[in-house]
């Protein structure tokens, strides 16, 4: 069935009518409940979706006070117009008069009540699917943060928010894509925080998404990034409250997407990669020193395997002869040069952490096991990989994880850095490099550069960079966002 054909096709006042519609959209669906019921004499028809709604809820709340309305003589719309101003059948009610919107919210766990003879059709948020309850968060753990996370219900994931950013400056604005899908997002914002144009260009881009589905926060995301190609993501992921409710108090805009469990951030900065709730539950000065940790650890993990091949190929006099006799002794009965190695080895650790992720959690720890510890041996052990190399890869990949937010970029940057060091040695490095920081300070979303408030440099906001000036300093700063468009 063409989505155009019933999205707003208006709903018919006679019940034979309705139902026969309702069978050629839907088809012979064995979860669409169709019961034909009288209330006062008038005939009616009550639809739900099997699993959809909660029949604990269903019977008490909304079938047995419509079985007890008893008015004579009445006609249709006295019966609607007494139902709708004399019962409270659940406080999330709607009234709806197209097949568009009637087949989205039957889908979403709303019960619907149609009367012949009256125009659209009563619907009541009775739902009872089954969601996974709040949890704390798998990937983005703190220390001393809170310990709940989002889940995969909206409605869920909006009260966490609200619970804790009780003001009524919070807003929320709801919108439905997927053409198949009909996925409920929705994006938050403060109303005294917020750029108007910034509010503005947010609605222009999920206006222009026109995807089929939407199964993950993934589908919207390119959407929301600005156009220009970047190594580096312009655009937030979390799956904490308590962060997302930070971000908006700074002006932010953030995304909640039905389904999954990870809300977006626009716009982002890259600073913020090497930021941590925890950050401000630490002294600043050990909040200074973890992310000086961070930083030095984002430059080991992109680095160090492209600079140790670059240096040892092409530049040895940088070793002192000690070291330089060691490492020629290592390197002096491995089969392959310098850069094979490496990149074997980046390769090999690649495809023992993907298949870890992909297979059942038992398992994966044996084959991280395995692949840490007896292929790496015994590579070594052979001598297709000297020791040196071995702990510089070990060492970079190692560093990688202290910025999890990252990961995807600094795996591809890696090996990029690898072989502009084994084909030009440091000069390979340097230019690599000054590109790399040209795509970074190059890059900005909702006009907000991504490399703020470094370039341009913003005085006032270095406060929460690398460094952390206490709570007390900072709750006087009154940060926005939006601040850094004119610095």
């Amino acid at each position: 069935m063409d989505t155009n054909f019933y999205e707003n096709r208006k709903i018919p006042s006679n019940i034979e009518s309705f139902i026969t519609d309702l069978t050629t959209i839907m088809g012979d669906n064995a979860g669409l409940l169709k019961n034909r019921i009288e209330i006062s004499g008038i005939k009616c028809v009550f639809l739900s979706f099997d699993g959809m709604a909660s029949l604990a809820i269903m019977t008490p709340l909304v079938l047995q006070p419509l079985e007890e309305i008893e008015i004579r003589r009445a006609t249709p719309y006295e019966l609607k117009n007494h139902i709708k101003s004399k019962l409270i059948l659940s406080t999330d009610s709607i009234e709806t008069f197209t097949y568009g919107d009637l087949v989205r919210r039957l889908m979403s766990g709303f019960v619907f009540l149609f009367i012949d003879g009256t125009e659209g059709v009563l619907g009541y948020g009775i739902q009872g699917y089954e969601r996974r309850m709040v949890g704390e968060p798998a990937g983005e753990t703190d220390i001393k943060g809170g310990r709940e996370g989002f889940t995969e219900t909206l409605n869920t994931n909006v009260s966490l928010i609200r619970r804790r950013m009780k003001t009524p400056d919070l807003r929320l604005e709801r919108f439905v894509i997927g053409k198949k899908s009909k996925t409920d997002v929705a994006f938050i914002y403060l109303k005294d925080k917020i750029d108007r144009k910034m509010l503005r260009d947010m609605r222009k881009k999920l206006s222009a998404v026109e995807l089929e589905t939407v199964l993950s926060s993934g589908y919207i995301r390119p959407f929301l990034e600005s156009d220009k190609f970047g190594f580096f993501d312009t655009v937030g992921v979390t799956e904490r409250p308590d962060v997302l409710c930070g971000k908006i108090l700074e002006g932010r805009i953030a995304m909640l997407i039905d389904g999954s469990p990870y809300a977006l951030i626009v716009p982002y900065l890259f600073i913020e990669n090497f930021q941590t709730l925890d950050d401000y539950s630490s002294r600043p000065f050990y909040a200074f020193f973890i992310r000086m940790i961070k930083i030095i650890g984002f430059f080991i993990s992109v680095l160090l395997p492209g600079v140790y091949v670059g240096v040892a190929t092409f530049h040895p006099e940088f070793f002192n002869e000690k070291l330089l006799l060691i490492l020629a002794k290592a390197e002096a009965g491995a089969p392959l040069p310098l850069f094979a190695e490496a990149f074997i080895m980046l390769l090999l650790y690649e495809l023992i952490k993907e298949s870890a992720i992909r297979l059942p959690r038992a398992i994966g720890s044996a084959v991280s096991i395995i692949g840490g510890f007896i292929i790496g041996d015994a590579a070594v052990s052979s001598g297709i990989v000297s020791n040196p190399l071995l702990i510089a890869v070990a060492l970079s990949v190692t560093a990688s994880f202290v910025i999890p937010s990252l990961t995807e970029t600094t795996t591809i940057l890696r090996f990029i850095f690898l072989a502009s060091g084994s084909l030009f040695g440091l000069y390979g490095i340097a230019t690599t490099l000054a590109l790399v920081l040209f795509n970074i300070t190059s890059e900005d979303n909702m006009g907000i550069p991504y490399f703020s408030p470094i370039t341009p440099f913003s005085l006032r906001s270095m406060g929460d960079t690398a460094i952390r000036l206490p709570l007390k300093k900072l709750q006087k700063r009154n940060f926005n966002i939006n601040s850094l468009k004119g610095d």
